[in-house]
């Protein structure tokens, strides 16, 4: 995976973040989501590098980046902690401005970086999320029966972390077939890396610290937002046959956080990148060779 590419491992705000850099053009920061690493990339990658310098990490907790201790209030793992990461290692790499593309909670990373650095992220596209503090408020008995992941990774240590240790990939297989595609977006090496990767026990305790922050500090940062939304250009795409089609009106949510926002679902389920990566690819490359600020 990621022919001519370069690895790295840059300190960042707090982590030391391990990613990919390759092609050339205006920078492109990919973050990916949960239970996953920067492989989920790989299969658009290389289309993207033809366009832009496409930086591929793992967030803090995740992967090859490190694992930084829990606290209390969970803070260590908020979105505004992991976006900090992002932002300087954009920085070490020469970029102080950049555009990102991201899913899941790599997505809500991305979010809040737009948030608080508005004046590095140029433009972003989300990839199968609505923003988390508007998901929570209208949670449904269908969307907490879909994402019943959301609600068991919450419960407080070591609780989820010894369920999880117990059988870590039948966990990981259980969460991420249960989609409508099953296991067919995800390639034989891929799959290797991401059972790989969970099967340590800090991947386990960091990404259930990650699901706690959501649920408490990072939503008490949305809060103290107030009216305040995101001033960049917006692209949210979702799969026409996951959850986000099924309970939310995606776009509707997104307006209410960000000023400019247009999308559409595509014909695939929650892993779009590895599901419909030549569509993912085209709707990225048309939407961030918009911008002439880069």
């Amino acid at each position: 995976m990621f022919d001519n590419f370069t690895s790295f491992d840059i300190e960042g705000d707090g982590a030391t973040i391990h990613g990919v850099k390759g092609g050339q053009g205006p920078a492109l920061l990919l973050l990916h989501g949960y239970p996953q690493t920067h492989a989920l990339w790989h299969k658009v990658a290389p289309a993207l590098a033809e366009h832009f310098t496409v930086v591929a990490a793992d967030l803090r907790g995740y992967g090859a980046s490190s694992k930084p201790p829990s606290v209390t209030d969970h803070a260590s793992y908020s979105k505004r902690a992991m976006a900090g990461d992002m932002t300087k290692v954009m920085q070490k790499l020469g970029f102080e401005r950049f555009l990102v593309g991201a899913h899941d909670r790599g997505a809500r990373v991305a979010h809040r970086m737009a948030l608080d650095w508005p004046e590095q992220v140029a433009r972003l596209a989300v990839l199968d999320i609505a923003p988390t503090r508007e998901m929570y408020v209208n949670t449904s008995d269908g969307f907490a029966r879909a994402y019943w992941h959301w609600f068991f990774l919450i419960q407080k240590a070591p609780f989820p972390e010894r369920m999880i240790e117990a059988d870590p990939r039948a966990f990981w297989l259980k969460k991420c077939g249960s989609g409508s595609a099953g296991l067919t977006p995800f390639s034989e090496k891929a799959l290797e890396a991401y059972l790989e990767a969970f099967a340590d026990p800090e991947v386990i305790r960091a990404s259930c610290e990650d699901y706690r922050a959501a649920a408490a500090i990072d939503i008490a940062h949305d809060d103290a937002d107030g009216e305040r939304k995101l001033s960049c250009p917006l692209l949210a795409l979702w799969g026409k046959t996951g959850a986000i089609e099924a309970y939310f009106d995606c776009l509707e949510l997104w307006r209410l956080r960000a000023e400019d926002v247009r999308g559409h679902a595509l014909p695939g389920g929650h892993y779009l990148a590895e599901e419909l990566p030549d569509l993912v690819a085209k709707n990225f490359i048309d939407f961030f060779s918009e911008d002439q600020t880069l």
